[in-house]
């Protein structure tokens, strides 16, 4: 998913009193919270994406809500999290997501296309501190993808600036004292021009290896994340998936597919997190041009009942505290 840059115009006054505000609430914070919200080994953990109608459906659908939901916010703008907003994607409202769901955690993707020098210049300090002050105030465990996605090709992330942007943020919100906040690392995990390691920020700064999980889970890239986290030690979440131009609609030979080879790959490489994006991608005008189809569960007889069967296993019943 992308979102629309917009550069804030900021005055050092302003930044100034926010950067006391900012210091001020975080200090209040507790010293001992956790800070990665590893489940333990043969747990994982069901997110449900990416806006506000996926996560109300699938909850009406499944009578439960899962243990967190996804949303998306940028380095530009900082929308989405006290006010909704659509780009095109669907409504993306964090705020809604806490008030309506208090005991689930929260998943978010930050964009920084195009940014990643102005953001080690101190031009988006406003705009990241908005959303770090956000993020404490949930009160929650919050995941924060720092420039998803970093070696797609559609977001055309220089390493060379990618690792001193990834750093800078995770250092300004280490500074401010937030602690409710895990730092993930998001490949695409698809073909591989370059390989991962190159974006690597390092250990200090990664808490989580993310992956995407589109295909069958076999490609190089995929492959390259794999070896990565075992090497580093570091847990291994499905940061983004969906049966993307397979849907749900041809029942059990979409679970032959897509679904079983995901469910295996989550076993096979102990997953600790399944964030899955529940959505009907052709209705939505910021992709209905991809025909991703549709990936909601629940529109399926056959493949609700499978999902349903998975995801009531003792492996998905786990929630943060």
């Amino acid at each position: 998913m992308s979102v629309p840059m917009a550069m804030p115009g900021t005055k050092a006054v302003r930044l100034f009193f926010a950067g006391l505000i900012f210091i001020t609430f975080f200090s209040s914070l507790s010293c001992g919270a956790q800070s990665v919200y590893i489940p333990p080994d043969g747990k994982t953990l069901l997110f449900i994406g990416q806006n506000k109608q996926s996560a109300d459906d699938y909850v009406k659908a499944f009578g439960r809500h899962p243990a967190g939901f996804m949303m998306y916010t940028s380095v530009q703008k900082a929308q989405s999290l006290q006010e909704a907003f659509d780009d095109g994607a669907g409504v993306v409202h964090g705020q809604y997501l806490v008030e309506k769901y208090p005991v689930a955690a929260l998943q978010i993707g930050l964009y920084m296309v195009d940014a990643l020098d102005g953001i080690v210049r101190g031009n988006y300090d406003d705009t990241i501190d908005r959303i770090g002050l956000w993020i404490a105030s949930t009160k929650r465990p919050v995941y924060l993808r720092i420039g998803y996605e970093f070696d797609g090709p559609h977001n055309h992330y220089d390493p060379r600036a990618y690792v001193p942007a990834y750093r800078y943020i995770v250092d300004r919100y280490r500074k401010a004292g937030i602690r409710n906040v895990s730092y993930v690392w998001h490949s695409f995990a698809s073909t591989m021009k370059q390989p991962p390691a190159v974006w690597y920020p390092g250990d200090d700064y990664v808490d989580w290896f993310g992956v995407s999980f589109f295909d069958n889970g076999t490609s190089p890239g995929m492959n390259a994340m794999v070896a990565m986290a075992k090497e580093h030690g570091k847990p291994l979440m499905i940061a983004e998936a969906t049966p993307m131009k397979i849907g749900v609609g041809a029942g059990k030979q979409a679970y032959y597919r897509w679904f079983r080879p995901l469910f295996k790959f989550i076993e096979k490489n102990n997953v600790k997190m399944l964030c899955y994006i529940n959505a009907d991608w052709d209705s939505l005008p910021m992709f209905a041009a991809e025909k991703w189809k549709d990936s909601r569960v629940q529109t399926n007889d056959e493949i609700k009942k499978i999902w349903l069967e998975e995801t009531s296993k003792d492996r998905y019943n786990y929630f943060l505290k």
